[in-house]
């Protein structure tokens, strides 16, 4: 996991954002907002997802109703913006993250529902580490925004942690292996050169291939 105190540390998380990503980012604002609002819409199906996959788990229903209203507020948070600095929503493509992280996840009980939640943490860790990483290079009003979200993801990931702790325990089993593997799956996603540009996706492959060019140059 990141050492704490680094620049852009998450307990959570084995790599922090790479600088090609948050180049790349500056430079495509529009899909940033638009694929960052589709997050959030789908951070609030997961959640409600998950109080219907386990409806008889009367705490996570509640904490996950309130996780999924407080997700289809920040889409429409980041919604107004959007109409604000005239960004028209269109259709785009997922990127690989979810997809690769879910391919984690088993398919039995009770290891399925402990990797949900385990993959959900990843996912609102690497939201709360990416919107500190943005906030203070992207420019307003956007670093305003993310500088607000990022406190509320710092709390979504330890619902998703708590609840992980809470299913292992009921099974008697640790998750500490778990959660490593899942933590060096989430690095290489982030790490390794994306072919698109996403909110969660790794480095662009153009940047990547700019970078090898420059250092053959050298």
């Amino acid at each position: 996991m990141s050492a704490a105190g680094e620049p852009g540390a998450h307990p959570l998380l084995c790599a922090a954002t790479p600088a090609a990503w948050l180049e790349a980012a500056r430079g495509a604002r529009d899909i940033l907002v638009i694929d960052h609002a589709n997050c959030e819409k789908k951070a609030a199906s997961t959640a409600l997802a998950l109080m219907f996959a386990y409806a008889e788990d009367l705490e996570l229903a509640d904490r996950m109703s309130r996780l999924a209203r407080e997700e289809l507020r920040h889409y429409e948070q980041v919604a107004k913006l959007a109409r604000a600095l005239g960004i028209v929503p269109r259709r785009l493509a997922p990127g690989r993250y979810a997809c690769g992280l879910r391919r984690l996840v088993a398919h039995a009980e009770p290891a399925r529902e402990i990797d949900l939640m385990i993959a959900g943490a990843f996912i609102e860790a690497r939201s709360c580490e990416r919107f500190e990483a943005l906030a203070p290079v992207i420019g307003a009003p956007l670093g305003k925004l993310f500088a607000g979200l990022h406190k509320a993801e710092a709390r979504h990931f330890k619902v998703y942690l708590d609840l992980a702790r809470r299913a292992a325990a009921r099974a008697g089993v640790s998750i500490e292996a778990r959660i490593a593997q899942f933590a060096r799956a989430e690095a290489a996603l982030i790490t390794e050169p994306d072919p698109v540009f996403r909110f969660h996706s790794g480095p662009p492959q153009a940047c990547d291939a700019a970078a090898r060019g420059s250092a053959h140059s050298s």
